[in-house]
């Protein structure tokens, strides 16, 4: 097994080896903006699907709510470098939301972003997965198998450490990024030399009757899903490399004027082109063919389209682990999520978000595009919360410059507000969930933090509390015969304990009860033989309340009771399946005993 993981994730890496795991810009740049870069082939169409609900001159529209989601991007990019600089190790919007609202805002900020974060790779994987499966029909019934892979890939890839997963998918991320400047850059200039013909779209500005106020916010906030994703350098900090801050500061602008540049860049042309939405061909498909052709450039468009999608579920495996270690940190989720693994990667996140996203893909049979609103408004609740704690913090602190802070901040948590309530009305039916799951996670939450500290709380030392000094031991052995095994154990028990060791054999017929204590005497051990009879064939029963007793017993004269169990190691391991039953039994049994000592003595077989 060890050699198997040698071969999949590489050799362990040193603790001093950390720095050398961290990010440039240029890496990071690629592996934290997949997931915002990817939703410039979804988000312009999500825009014209809701205006082509009264036609398709309404298309116009879509120019001035790109302008408006860029506001908001410019918004939220802005915010996003304060909470950078204002919280350099990171956790975005769980951390400010937690220290300037409360622990309870904290934790729906928080929760939202584990769900979305699994809801990313689940989404962007099944979305990629479409688009292969498109290309080849007669791949189409092994969706969830060809999806469930990628899934185990990025996970993999993940665990061989944050600069090796970095340096492979930073290709196909600037690569869809080269591909969508071609288009762009091509689709322009056939408008400006005056290729595409004016008749194909309607003039800003044409009337159109039945479109109404309600209409053109729903397809606002159907285009900010374009946004999901901006938040994940905010809590990716610690993996950027010094000074971290302003390298992370740099590539959230880098990516923002991206994304803007992207997305802006695609609504012109399909409102140019008069693109409209199909079920069969996406928005970007029909720009590119209708620009090129069906050709190698297209192609390249269109599978480069289809990777992005695939990769931007690698936001979720860098951001979703740092997230989990500053909960866990708060006591919130268990600890284990702190805990680096041999790549120097936070490991338990990275696999338990990829055994969570097959869940969701198997469980949604890979169809899981119904899940895209619930996906959107889990990433503005905590951009909502975001912004608020960040205007708290201004009003609260006052630094110098912190009008202009304010209003960045004011502005952002409002657009975010109304896009966040507008969901919940527009689309009830498919977000109403979140008003389920989330309470449940943050109950979940409470649950652990109290556990946690109820348990320090027993745990703790204190000074004025006296410890009961332990007088000596009385040392327990269940024996089932005179073997070896037995031997080596009361040897080392004689060295513990000389005069307190006590060998007990339990028989289920008197005739072998009086066998065994005639080999035990002439064994001649020195150690005492207890025989118990048992009429219901139970080695447990019989053996906990003989313990018990001499519990009772030690207790009054604060004495130890340990109970030795001699097993032996077989030289394979599935040998254990043959033997040592009767001392597995005996350990669970004894386990939960307040006051008895289990401990196992082995000996190792030769063959």
């Amino acid at each position: 097994m060890s050699s198997i993981k040698r071969l999949l994730i590489g050799r362990p890496l040193k603790s001093t080896e950390l720095g050398e795991q961290k990010l440039n810009k240029r890496k990071a740049l690629a592996i934290l903006s997949s997931d915002a870069l990817s939703s410039v082939a979804y988000g312009p169409e999500q825009i014209l699907i809701i205006l082509i609900t009264v036609g398709t001159a309404a298309f116009w529209y879509s120019i001035p709510i790109a302008a408006a989601v860029l506001v908001l991007l410019i918004a939220l990019i802005m915010s996003y470098r304060q909470i950078i600089f204002a919280y350099p190790h990171g956790g975005g919007a769980y951390v400010v939301s937690k220290e300037n609202l409360g622990t309870n805002p904290g934790l729906i900020a928080g929760g939202s972003l584990l769900v979305d974060y699994i809801l990313t790779v689940a989404v962007s994987v099944s979305a990629g997965t479409d688009a292969i499966t498109s290309a080849f029909p007669s791949l189409h019934e092994h969706n969830v198998i060809i999806a469930t892979v990628f899934v185990i890939f990025l996970t993999l890839l993940n665990l061989r450490g944050v600069t090796e997963s970095a340096s492979i998918l930073a290709y196909p991320v600037y690569l869809f990024v080269l591909a969508l400047f071609i288009l762009i850059g091509t689709g322009l200039y056939n408008v400006f030399t005056g290729q595409i013909s004016p008749e194909l779209h309607a003039p800003i500005g044409t009337p159109i009757a039945g479109l109404s106020l309600f209409l053109l916010l729903r397809a606002f906030s159907s285009g900010s899903s374009a946004l999901t994703g901006v938040e994940a350098i905010s809590n990716a900090i610690p993996n950027f490399k010094e000074p971290a801050p302003k390298n992370a500061a740099k590539t959230l602008t880098a990516m923002g004027a991206l994304l803007a540049l992207l997305f802006c860049g695609i609504v012109y042309l399909a409102y140019y082109y008069g693109v409209a939405p199909r079920e069969d061909v996406t928005v970007v498909s029909q720009i590119a063919e209708m620009t090129f052709d069906r050709n190698f450039i297209y192609y390249f468009i269109q599978g480069t389209t289809a990777l992005i999608l695939i990769l931007a579920a690698n936001t979720g495996y860098t951001a979703f682990p740092l997230l989990a270690v500053n909960l866990a940190k708060d006591k919130f989720i268990p600890r284990m999520f702190t805990i680096r693994g041999d790549r120097l990667g936070y490991s338990n996140g990275i696999v338990i978000l990829g055994f969570l996203s097959i869940i969701l893909i198997i469980a949604f049979k890979g169809k899981t595009e119904h899940l895209i609103p619930l996906y959107a408004v889990g990433v503005f609740i905590p951009f909502t919360l975001s912004q608020t704690g960040m205007m708290v913090k201004w009003l609260r602190e006052k630094p110098k410059g912190w009008g202009s802070k304010f209003f960045v901040n004011t502005l952002g948590a409002l657009i975010c507000f109304i896009v966040t309530v507008i969901f919940f009305i527009t689309k009830f039916s498919q977000v109403w969930a979140v008003l389920i799951f989330l309470p449940l996670i943050i109950l979940m939450f409470y649950r652990i933090h109290k556990h946690y500290m109820q348990i320090a709380d027993q745990l703790r030392v204190a000074a004025n509390e006296p410890t009961v000094p332990i007088e000596g031991n009385v040392i327990i052995i269940p024996v089932a015969g005179i073997t070896r095994v037995v031997e080596n154990s009361l040897n080392y028990a004689k060295s513990l304990s000389a005069n307190q060791v006590i060998a007990v054999y339990v028989s289920f017929e008197k005739e072998d009860e009086r066998k065994f204590e005639e080999k035990w005497e002439k064994w001649n051990t020195g150690v005492r033989l207890v025989t118990l009879n048992s009429l219901h064939r139970s080695i447990i029963h019989p053996l906990t309340k003989f313990i018990d007793t001499i519990e009772r017993k030690a207790s009054e004269s604060n004495y130890q009771v340990t109970v030795l169990i001699p097993e032996f190691i077989p030289k394979k391991g599935w040998h254990n399946i043959l033997h040592n039953q009767s001392s597995l039994l005996i350990r669970t049994f004894l386990l939960y005993r307040r006051n008895v000592v289990v401990a196992t003595v082995p000996y190792h077989l030769k063959h």
